[in-house]
Formats: structure tokens, sequence, C-alpha cells
């Protein structure tokens, strides 16, 4: 597995930020610092969120979600990818995900006024614009007069550790400095760097990072034998077809049937069949 030891995770590893965040004194100062706002309180962090709206629908896991007094909620992500891929598709991550929290917040039946509040938030390692900035804010604006802001309570906000940080305010400027380069040179990323250190020394969140490392190996393992096994069926099936077009136009029913079969032995066993079958018929009779 080519991943990080659990000694070497910093604050920019999803498991990391997440772990240092359930500190509530901390989390609540992050957000006061990448939102320039003052926040009285905030219910303790619920780290790594797992939102299910149905049970077919795809399933969202949070580094961080939280919500202050003010019934204000808050999703903070950490991004290190970026590819063309992650560029691509951060715009419309940070959609799915505010979607999929109001979907979360709104029971069924209540008015569109009971929505909270809420900030999407990506602190990346990399530059989601290519403009050079620090931070990156999104509100709905009125394309015939950019004054007018469409009040629906929703903000999404990226944050580039590779911007130029001396045009950020000073707390925000060392926060994403230390993200960047580990160097603590604030009172609070010295603070933050104390919780880092603790947190790689807690045996429990070890295990479980282990834990999750084996699960993510596990999946990646399963998904390539599932796609060997996929490549080998598809090539199966175009030897048979090979042969069987040989044999006149093969019935729709029968392509039917050679394309939901998933057993990879049988499908060897018919082009077999199909090569030395005197006809279509023939064929038919002899699948089984």
């Amino acid at each position: 597995m080519n991943q990080k030891q659990f000694e070497e995770l910093q604050l920019r590893d999803d498991f990391m930020f997440g772990k240092v965040m359930q500190n509530k004194k901390i989390c609540k100062r992050v957000l006061e610092i990448l939102l320039g706002i003052e926040i009285e309180d905030i219910e303790y962090p619920e780290t790594q969120k797992t939102i299910n709206i149905t049970s077919q629908g795809k399933s969202v896991r949070m580094d961080v979600y939280v919500a202050d007094n003010m019934n204000t909620v808050y999703n903070a992500e950490m991004q290190q990818k970026g590819g063309s891929e992650t560029l691509d598709q951060l715009p419309k991550r940070s959609r799915y995900y505010q979607g999929i929290i109001d979907l979360n917040l709104i029971e069924k039946g209540l008015p569109y006024s009971a929505l909270n509040s809420s900030y999407v938030i990506f602190i990346c390692t990399f530059d989601p614009f290519g403009k050079g900035l620090y931070q990156y804010t999104f509100r709905h604006l009125c394309e015939e007069d950019m004054s007018l802001v469409l009040e629906d309570g929703t903000t999404k906000s990226f944050f580039n550790t590779k911007g130029n940080l001396k045009d950020a305010p000073e707390e925000l400027g060392k926060f994403l400095q230390y993200i960047e380069t580990e160097q603590a040179e604030s009172a609070f990323t010295e603070e933050l760097d104390r919780e880092v250190e603790r947190t790689r020394h807690n045996e429990k969140w070890r295990r479980e990072y282990m834990k999750e490392l084996l699960h993510d190996f596990d999946v990646k393992e399963e998904g390539r034998r599932e796609g060997k096994e996929q490549g080998k069926q598809a090539a199966f099936r175009e030897s048979i077809y090979v042969f069987l077009h040989d044999l006149g136009e093969i019935p729709e029913e029968l392509k039917q049937r050679i394309e939901n079969t998933q057993d990879t032995d049988l499908l060897k066993s018919w082009i077999k069949l199909a090569a030395k079958s005197m006809d279509l018929k023939d064929f038919m009779e002899n699948m089984n």
C-alpha cells in the first residue's frame, strides 16, 4: 500500500484533519480564522459524518460537520489532489455537498425557511482556479445587477495554501502556511502543531487509521479483480461472436443471453462450442 505511516500524517491529510478538529476549541478557532467571523459556540464536532439520503443514493463522508449556536452548519474538507480530474470535479463536488447537506437538514413537509445557513469549505493544497488567490468565495449574484445577492444562506469557500498569502489576514495566512509547510509561526499554529503531535501518539486512532488503510486496500484489490474479470469476459464474448457469425445471423435473444452471462468459465466453454457447432441451432441446443 503506497500510503503514509500513521506517524507521518500531517494536518493536510484527511484522517489527521478530522481527528484534530475533534478538539472543540481548535475547530471553533479554525472556522473563525477561515471565515473571518466570530462564533459564540459550536456543537461538538461530528467528524467524518456520513450522510445517506436513500439506500440506493451515493453517500457522502465529510471530514468535519458542525453547527454553531445560531444553527449555521459548517462542512470543512481537505483537498490534496491537484490533477485535472480534481480541478474539473471540485465545483460540482461542492454543489453536491451543498445539496446533500440541505436534504439532510430539512425534513419532509417542512417549509424551505427551515433550511439552515451553511458553509461548504474546501482547504486545498493546490490552486483550484488558477488565479493565485489565497481564497475564493462564491455566493449567488444577479447577472443583471451584481450588487444583488440571492440570500439563500449558502456560501462556498475554497482556500489555497499556494496562493499569495501575503495578501491574507495574518492569522489566516499563518494557518494556510502551516498546512503547506508544517512550520508553526503563530501561537495558534503552535497549538495546532502540538495537537497534531498528540494525535500521532493516540493508539486508538492509530488502529482506526490502519483499519481504514486495509479497507481501502481491499476495495481497490476487489476493483482490480473485478476489472480483470470483466475484461476477460468481454474478450470471451467477442470470440464467441467471431465463430457464430460464420453460422448465420445471431438472434437477439441469443445475444442477450451471452451479454447477460457473468460466468467466465461458461463463456469460455461457449467459445469451444461455437467453434465446433454446425449451425446456430446446434450451438443453442448445446449451450447448457
